[in-house]
């Protein structure tokens, strides 16, 4: 198991602010002290590279990006302040779902500790995502290693918007999200499949409708890759979720995907994605759960 981490570089965030920055370090130091990973399995990402992120986003983007003169508005929509630091933690982040890609084809999985910003479009950031990390990963699979039927889960509780419309008119990636209906972002895009779920959903549903939309899934897509962004924000704590999901209904979550893609024997990358809960602890303790399924149900 390959698992890639950028909390080496830090992302400084003014006092009060609602990103819970210090969840991925705990994270990384949680799975350590629960000997889930050796120091050989635990890899600092890496840059990506400008022409990475080019096969994904606008020129005039990154450029804005890079050199800090994005429109104030526009830096407003993606909810952090610009600095010189989020630009290297955000090319770090997407590098680290780069690296859990390639272990992926490798290995049979990898894991970013961070990553699924999936808000990020291809000419704009917003809702904490500068750029999407499955996005340039799924171009640098196709480009770098001929991949088709590359299928995105997406079981965060806001709606992978800039994914949808980012991949939109390319039948060779299916979209795959399950999601608030009346979360952000207020306006959805359109996913190769979307299930929207109304506010204070519960375990039972939820894992009925997720089980529905698999097999949806299964009878339109063959995938020969997936990405699978977690989510620890349909919990029933979480600050911006407004599920009522339990620890232990996210862990059933988990092991219906992992069990669905080990089923189908094919490479899994899995971002973290979003997580708010107002206690950091509760947020690790259903990423690390997610780690150690991965770990059990994927290994071969």
């Amino acid at each position: 198991m390959k698992v890639y981490y950028s909390d080496q570089h830090a992302l400084p965030l003014p006092s009060g602010h609602r990103f819970p920055v210090d969840k991925y370090r705990a994270l990384r130091d949680r799975i350590c002290q629960e000997g889930l990973v050796d120091a050989a399995s635990l890899i600092p990402s890496r840059s990506a590279t400008d022409k990475e992120l080019q096969r994904v986003h606008a020129e005039a983007y990154l450029q804005s990006i890079f050199q800090g003169t994005i429109d104030p508005k526009a830096m407003r929509r993606i909810g952090f302040p610009w600095s010189e630091k989020l630009v290297i933690r955000s090319r770090h982040s997407t590098g680290a779902t780069l690296g859990a890609a390639e272990a992926a084809l490798a290995c049979g999985f990898g894991i970013n500790l961070a990553g699924g910003t999936h808000h990020a479009f291809a000419d704009r950031g917003e809702g904490y995502c500068v750029f999407n990390d499955v996005a340039v990963a799924a171009r640098q699979l196709q480009s770098q290693f001929g991949l088709r039927n590359i299928l995105v889960i997406d079981c965060d509780v806001h709606q992978g918007n800039g994914t949808a419309a980012i991949f939109r008119d390319d039948p060779s990636v299916f979209t795959f999200s399950i999601h608030g209906a009346h979360n952000f972002p207020l306006h959805k895009e359109i996913s190769d499949l979307d299930l929207a779920l109304d506010d204070e959903t519960r375990d039972e549903e939820y894992l009925r409708l997720l089980q529905t939309g698999l097999e949806k899934i299964s009878s339109r897509f063959q995938p020969g890759f997936v990405f699978y962004l977690a989510g620890a924000d349909p919990f029933q704590e979480d600050r911006f979720g407004r599920m009522k999901l339990t620890k232990s209904g996210l862990q059933e979550r988990d092991r219906l995907v992992l069990e669905w893609m080990r089923d189908r024997n094919v490479p899994v990358a899995i971002a973290m994605a979003g997580g708010y809960a107002p206690q950091i602890s509760d947020i690790v303790d259903i990423q690390s759960t997610t780690v150690r399924l991965a770990k059990s149900i994927l290994s071969k």
